[in-house]
Formats: structure tokens, C-alpha cells, sequence
């Protein structure tokens, strides 16, 4: 019996081609065709408990990876479920093609079985959001999609996908072609003249800086900006925390942001990060420059700063560090202090945290809970370290590094850690993962270790566990008083025994000196792990040089 081609295999088909090779899902009734249209196809569905864990994973392994990540969900409440991810997604400039099932195009407007507007609930939070028309045109919405998703800033698309068009028929000769150009990033690049001329700008500067966006902190991104870095003699910059110029990895950098009389923004948005370009954060007689692929945000810039923005270009960020590249004739090293000294500020750490202790008996400082962890990290060559948010986050973010780093974003929001350990698992499989995380965090997707057991992903989950959720807790304390502290109470509870339940390995650590070997064990049991750490409760580092 032959089978009939549908838009469900026309869907896989695509994806195949496109490269792709895992789907983060989690399973319902709209979506079950591409389930079976799966079966024998070269793409692992890997099946999760929520679906906003599904897009967390998508979104790491897009990071991770250059490729597209793809979430899938069934529609109605599956879709609901997973759209706030996108947020984390959006703001990182994370190149996720979302796909949701969809009630049939031919029983809209009669109360469908889960029917919702679906593309006008995630269009806020992504590129493009459409809902397919037709099984016949599938392939191509899809191949689009994708090309989308990687183009001009990188972000997220939405599909949603109606029953009937994943059900019928199709003509399969639509979506056969493997030119892999279909789904290729379409390049918005800068003119060679533009380019020079932005160089010879940053050249005449005294203190210039190159500020560049999300999509330049991943590995490959943070390899090109450390090339045009080199190339220009201009120190560059990479910024991706919500906490911004205050960004502990970036140590006392807000010191030399406030002396920079020319700061270049390379994909990066003049936002609340920045402090919106206003003294004291950025001296008020400091010029910009600009290039963004995307008119609005210059229009932003220009409104914020007026007649400071001196040059603008419309141009991704990559092809944009190709072409400033090409333009330096040779590195200068005429800037060659500035640099050192920008470097030195980032660099800084102060050295009282080399005897931080908790003066809380059985608990320990945060730092104390994370600088054992980079031995592990400098282990192997692709190792991953992952942060979640919230106060032990920044702690962990200025004691750490990897060859792989992702972190919770601009976006500011907390609990994606433990699905972005899935995905990095996937996307590496046999370098050391590290994700560093709250007990608060540590709430929102604690049966994702089910699923890591399921799919044999081992990673080393640390959870700085302070019984609270400790951020909030701060600001409390800061802005209302000891007197009025509310809300903000968890209990020290064992994540361990929990992660032991579902199958993984769990370790409890109440001192300083057990938390590398707790770590190493955790990381050689081969399971999904947790180390619970009992730490003090205290508020995020503010790095500042003694003598600035």
C-alpha cells in the first residue's frame, strides 16, 4: 500500500534538509502526525515535561550550535505554555523556530477543539509569527521561517501548524530540493567605503570602545569580535546581561565606560543596559556610532542621543565584522593603553573574595560555592557554563568561564538553566557541562531531570541553595527595611534527593572544602546530577576598583 505524502512529512522533510537533526517537544493531539511522519526519518524528538522547557532547549542548542533549534508543541494550552520562553529567547537574539499545532483551518471561527489566535499570542515575542495556509505550502512557509529565524538580528519565528495542513495530501517534488541556500541566513552587509570610513572614526578617538549585542557572545560570535579586536587595536566588548554595564563578569568595566569619549554599538541596542546613553554611566560628550540590522533601533539611538550619533549603517553584526575586518590596513597600536587598561577593568576581582566566608555555620559564601568549579571547566577544551539569573547567578558569572557560556540573557528572567544543560548535552556530547542555579530556579523545570534521564543526558546541575528566593529578598532589605521583608521564603530543601528520585545522582555539600570533589563525583557518575549547595544568602557582587 502506498503511502499518502502529507504536510506532516512534507514538515520533516524540510527540517531534514534545513540540517536539522534533534526536536525538543513535548507531545499532544495537533501535533501527533509529525510524530509519526518522524518515525524513520533521521531527526530525534527529544521529549520533554513542559513546554517552555522545550523552548529553553531549543534556544541553548541554537546558541550552542549556529543552527536553528526547534521547539514543538501541540496547540491551544501547549502553545500558552511555551510563548513566555520566548522572551528569554528574543532577547538573547536566539535563532528558534517555534512550532506549534494548530486547530484546522477549515474549522476556524466554528469553536475548534483548543482554538486560539495563536500567531497573534507570540507575534510580540518573535520575528515573524504565521500560521500555515495549506499542506502544498508548508515546505516553503517553513524553509522561510528558518531563513528568518538567522537573518538581519537573529530571534525567533513561530509557526503554527493546522491539523488539516499537516493531514493532507501534498505534492512531495515542492519541498525535495537539499540546497542548503534555501534556509542559508540572507546577509545584510556593509559597504566598503562605510566600513572604512567607521574605522577611521574609531581610529581618531582617544578612548573608543566597540559595544557589541547578544548575537556576538557566542563562541563563534566572540572568535570575530576578538578578530576585528586584534585588527583594530579597539578593545570590544560583548554584552548579554540583563544586569548591563553592572555586569559582574565584566568586573569594574562601567570604570572605563564612563571615560570612553567614542563607543561603536555593533549590534547592540541603546537600551536600559547602557542606561540609555545618559551620564554618569557614559560621559555626556561622548559621540556614537552605529550599525544595527535594524532601522528602528538607530531610530531609537538617535532619539536617545541626538546629534552624539555621528555614523549609522544598517548591517548584521557578522557581516558587518567582516567588512570592519577588511578595512583596517594594519592593527594600530596607538591605542594600545587604552586597551590594556580596558582589559585590566574587566579582568579585576577583589581580592578579599580569595577569603570569602559565610559566617553561618553549615553554609558557605557564594564565591566559595563556585571558583572550585572552574577546575572541572578548564578540563576540556569544550566545556559549557551555564547561569541562570538572580543573585548566585552573578556570582557565578564573575567567578567562571568556559570555551561555551550561555546565560539567562537580557531578558533577566530565571528557571531556564536546568533545560539549557539538556540542550547543551545534545548540542556537546562529551565535553563537561556545568549550570549554575538558585533554589528558586531549580522549581520551575525539576522534572526536566526526567527527561535527562530518559535520554541519558549527563550534566552537573549546582544549585546555591540560600532557602529563599534571594534577589527579591535584596531588594526588600535595600529599599523597605529588615522590617518588611515578605514573600520571599523557601525551604533549604534537599534538590539532591529529588534529582536521586527521578534517577540522577545527588550530592549534599555543607562546606567549602567538599564542593570540587562533589562536583568532579557528579560529573563522573555520568548521570544527571545535582550538587545542592547550602550557601549564604548574600546580595549580588558590585565590582569597584578601591582606587577608582
Amino acid at each position: 500500500m502506498t503511502k499518502t505524502y502529507r504536510g506532516a512529512d512534507a514538515l520533516v522533510r524540510t527540517l531534514s534538509n534545513a540540517g536539522v537533526k534533534h526536536v525538543f517537544t513535548l507531545s499532544g493531539n495537533h501535533i501527533m502526525p509529525i510524530f509519526d511522519a518522524c518515525v524513520g526519518a533521521d531527526i530525534e524528538l527529544i521529549h520533554t515535561r513542559h513546554e517552555a522547557a522545550a523552548v529553553h532547549m531549543a534556544d541553548a542548542y541554537a546558541r550552542l550550535t549556529g543552527n536553528v533549534g526547534v521547539a514543538l508543541v501541540t496547540g491551544g494550552p501547549g502553545h500558552a505554555n511555551a510563548v513566555s520562553a520566548l522572551y528569554t529567547a528574543q532577547m538573547a537574539e536566539s535563532p528558534v523556530v517555534f512550532l506549534s499545532g494548530h486547530a484546522p483551518n477549515n474549522q476556524l471561527g466554528m469553536g475548534a477543539f483548543q482554538e486560539m489566535r495563536q500567531a497573534d499570542v507570540a507575534a510580540p515575542l518573535v520575528k515573524v509569527a504565521s500560521t500555515v495556509q495549506s499542506a502544498g505550502s508548508l515546505a516553503a512557509e517553513l524553509a522561510h521561517a528558518i531563513r528568518v529565524a538567522r537573518s538581519g538580528r537573529p530571534g525567533p519565528v513561530h509557526l503554527s501548524l493546522p491539523t488539516d495542513a499537516l493531514e493532507d495530501a501534498c505534492n512531495a517534488s515542492g519541498d525535495g530540493d537539499p540546497d542548503k541556500q534555501v534556509y542559508a541566513s540572507v546577509a545584510q552587509t556593509l559597504e566598503t567605503g562605510l566600513a572604512r570610513a567607521f574605522i577611521t572614526r574609531l581610529l581618531a578617538a582617544k578612548r573608543p570602545l566597540i559595544l557589541a549585542g547578544p548575537a556576538c557572545m557566542t563562541r563563534d560570535g566572540r572568535k570575530r569580535t576578538d578578530r576585528l579586536a586584534a585588527a583594530c587595536g579597539i578593545p570590544v566588548v560583548g554584552m548579554e546581561s540583563p544586569r548591563g554595564i553592572g555586569d559582574p563578569s565584566l568586573g569594574a568595566f562601567a570604570e572605563v565606560l564612563a571615560q570612553a569619549d567614542c563607543v561603536m554599538l555593533l549590534g547592540k541596542r541603546l537600551d536600559f543596559t547602557l542606561k540609555f546613553g545618559l551620564a554618569p554611566a557614559i560621559d555626556k560628550t561622548c559621540t556614537f556610532l552605529q550599525i544595527d540590522a535594524e532601522p528602528a533601533e538607530v531610530s531609537r539611538t538617535h532619539r536617545a542621543v541626538g546629534e552624539r550619533l555621528m555614523q549609522t549603517a544598517i548591517a548584521d553584526a557578522f557581516s558587518a565584522i567582516d567588512a570592519l575586518v577588511a578595512a583596517c590596513e594594519s592593527s594600530s597600536s596607538a591605542h594600545e593603553g587604552w586597551a590594556r587598561d580596558v582589559r585590566t577593568a574587566i579582568d579585576y576581582r577583589p581580592a578579599h573574595w580569595q577569603t570569602a566566608t559565610s559566617a553561618i555555620d553549615g553554609r558557605i559564601h557564594p564565591v566559595q560555592a563556585c571558583a572550585p568549579i572552574q577546575t572541572l571547566l578548564d578540563s576540556h577544551p569544550d566545556a559549557v557554563f551555564i547561569s541562570d539569573g538572580g543573585e548566585i547567578g552573578q556570582w557565578a558569572q564573575a567567578c567562571l568561564h568556559a570555551p561555551d557560556r550561555i546565560i539567562n540573557g537580557v531578558a533577566g528572567a530565571i528557571g531556564s538553566a536546568l533545560p539549557f544543560a539538556l540542550a547543551a548535552r545534545v548540542a556537546r556530547p562529551d565535553a563537561p557541562i556545568v549550570a549554575v542555579m538558585g533554589d528558586g530556579t531549580f522549581g520551575f523545570h525539576t522534572a526536566e531531570m526526567d527527561t535527562a534521564v530518559r535520554y541519558k543526558l549527563p550534566f552537573v546541575a549546582v544549585v546555591g541553595n540560600d532557602a529563599r528566593w534571594n534577589a527579591e529578598y535584596q531588594i526588600q532589605l535595600r529599599d523597605y527595611g529588615r522590617e518588611r521583608l515578605i514573600g520571599c521564603e523557601l525551604l533549604p530543601t534537599r534538590y539532591d534527593n529529588v534529582t536521586a528520585a527521578f534517577g540522577g545522582f545527588g550530592k549534599l555539600v555543607t562546606s567549602a572544602g567538599e564542593v570540587l570533589p562533589a562536583v568532579t563525583e557528579a560529573h563522573q557518575s555520568k548521570l544527571p546530577a545535582c550538587v545542592n549547595i547550602m550557601i549564604e544568602g548574600v546580595a549580588a557582587p558590585s565590582i569597584k576598583r578601591a582606587s577608582a
